[in-house]
């Protein structure tokens, strides 16, 4: 009876060890990911009240987790019955369409933004200034713009957090399903607190600023400076992850659009061998997102305008 118990103990840190370094593995392939999700999440929690940044980073954080709830689960057995049906002379493909119909919704965001900000500048500063108006009206229901804020910032975590997942279940796909579930949980885990700790970071920066500012003025420390220093990058450091964010949504989108192409995909494997091969794949992904998200904002407007919406909107 003991030696049946060491055993199984045996068995369970042998399958714990495998899933650490299996998890590592797909730690360092869905990096990429890591840093557009950070830029995407912390561009979309920015613009609500100071006191209430760190509730709606909660807010997104939870939500992610239940995106990741519902998505380790639905990868697991859509890739069980992916390859079930391959057992039986069926090679139907499921995960690659699912994902590529996310990719081009990121590209389509991707134009909208892009649309709206150099063909709409005077909507853009309107609601802009509306945003600004409605902060400061005691009497706007701020709860509502804090739970669509939210709602969007959850959406685009949907799509990022699938690419992870399948991303991940691809490093494991030969193994046994145990441990192609604690890979996934580990990942999901890792990956939601690194994010939106780092996104809880970033949008508090200001804060930390002025705290520093104040600190060293009361002790006559390089504090200030600091804090100085910090107030002055922070505005920098958010335009430049909005830029980030944007392009972030053609480089995931593209990417995954193209992948699911075998003539693009050939041809990102080819850019692959040139010099500085990651840099011209990059690119080549970004354009691929623009044209898909281009297309799609295409045929939404043309639908939209068949069912009589003004100006296609």
């Amino acid at each position: 009876m003991a030696s049946s118990f060491f055993a199984l103990f045996d068995d369970i840190a042998t399958i714990l060890d495998d899933v650490a370094v299996m998890t590592k593995l797909a730690t360092k392939k869905t990096a990429g990911v890591l840093g557009d999700d950070l830029a995407l999440n912390a561009q979309q929690v920015t613009g609500v009240e100071a006191s209430r940044e760190l509730p709606v980073v909660w807010a997104v954080a939870k939500g992610s987790m239940v995106n990741k709830a519902i998505l380790v689960p639905a990868a697991l057995a859509i890739a069980m019955f992916e390859s079930w049906l391959h057992g039986r002379g069926h090679n139907i493909p499921i995960i690659t369409p699912l994902l590529m119909i996310g990719g081009a919704f990121l590209c389509f965001e991707g134009v909208e933004k892009l649309v709206h900000k150099f063909f709409h500048k005077e909507h853009e500063l309107a609601h802009a200034e509306e945003h600004r108006a409605h902060l400061a009206d005691e009497s706007v229901d701020l709860v509502k713009m804090e739970r669509e804020k939210i709602k969007g910032a959850i959406r685009t975590d949907f799509i990022l957090s699938a690419e992870i997942i399948v991303i991940s279940l691809g490093t494991v796909a030969l193994q046994a399903f145990i441990k192609q579930l604690g890979v996934l949980v580990a990942i999901s885990l890792i990956m939601t607190v690194g994010v939106y700790g780092l996104v809880a970071l970033i949008v508090k920066l200001d804060d930390a600023g002025l705290a520093l500012t104040d600190h060293g003025r009361r002790t006559q420390g390089a504090a200030a400076a600091l804090g100085r220093g910090i107030l002055a990058g922070a505005p920098w450091l958010m335009k430049f992850l909005s830029v980030a964010g944007t392009a972030a949504m053609f480089l995931v989108g593209g990417g995954i659009v193209a992948h699911g192409i075998p003539a693009l995909h050939h041809l990102g494997e080819t850019l692959n061998q040139w010099p500085l091969g990651w840099l011209w794949n990059s690119l080549f992904g970004a354009v691929v997102g623009i044209v898909t998200g281009a297309l799609v904002l295409g045929v939404v407007k043309l639908v939209n305008r068949l069912r009589g919406k003004p100006g296609g909107q």
